[in-house]
């Protein structure tokens, strides 16, 4: 198998055990995963905690649809709110809740390992697999 392609699948397998292995943890102790996570930490970070709905997409790494299939579960459980723009009504904005800076502010107050979490330890660490 050539070099540059066999680089690229074990990179493809480290980054998926290690969003598995943080899905998990965050998962265990806040309920929301890590795709989860960077959306809120993405909105937190923006100015006035929003963004809109393509800008997000883009930061992401999503599609639109994908950024409102996620979104959607953020909603319901208040962590996310709409907004309209108040100039153009076909421009949409996802706004951190106070709900969602509170659980952010919780997940980053968890002391959490994460050589650990991301790198597993020697016995179980295996990135051939």
């Amino acid at each position: 198998m050539d070099n540059a392609l066999e680089f690229c699948l074990r990179l493809a397998r480290a980054h998926a055990t290690i969003i598995r292995r943080l899905d998990t943890v965050l998962g265990g102790h806040h309920g929301l995963s890590f795709s989860d996570f960077m959306l809120l930490q993405s909105l937190a970070n923006a100015p006035g905690g929003r963004l809109r709905r393509v800008d997000l997409a883009d930061r992401l790494g999503l599609t639109a649809s994908g950024v409102t299939r996620t979104l959607l579960p953020l909603e319901k459980t208040g962590w996310v709110a709409r907004q309209a723009d108040e100039r153009d009504a076909r421009v949409g904005y996802a706004v951190i809740t106070a709900a969602g800076h509170a659980l952010l502010d919780n997940a980053h107050a968890r002391p959490m390992n994460t050589r650990r979490t991301c790198c597993g330890t020697r016995k179980t660490r295996n990135w051939r697999r």
